[in-house]
């Protein structure tokens, strides 16, 4: 199962090829919530701009997909959760290297706590 982030495309404009079950996501508060009722899908698959203003460089009002990576490892703190398989396909070079670092880092820690 993927759990698909982003606001505006669609999981099949990004992956054309992909035989298993999905869900779409367009905000950290979807997605969040959708973790929270569902529990971890197998991968996650992050955007990282979530609204117009993040287009323009405004990262003041509106949660970005960096915050939904966060949420995602207190999410796996606190439950003694593993981090799922993840992709980044974020067109944001800055915010997919800035999520990706945070969730490679992360991954570490789990594999040598293990």
């Amino acid at each position: 199962m993927l759990l698909f982030l982003d606001d505006i495309r669609t999981k099949e404009q990004v992956y054309p090829v992909y035989y298993g079950d999905y869900f779409e996501v367009r905000s950290f508060e979807e997605f969040c919530a959708w973790i929270e009722e569902n529990g971890l899908p197998e991968i996650i698959s992050f955007d990282h701009d979530l609204s117009i203003e993040h287009y323009a460089g405004d990262f003041s009002k509106e949660k970005t997909g960096m915050d939904c990576a966060k949420w995602l490892v207190e999410y796996c703190l606190d439950h003694n959760e593993k981090l799922p398989q993840y992709f980044v396909h974020s067109q944001n070079p800055v915010g997919k290297q800035n999520i990706l670092g945070l969730l490679k880092g992360f991954e570490r820690e789990q594999n040598t706590a293990n």
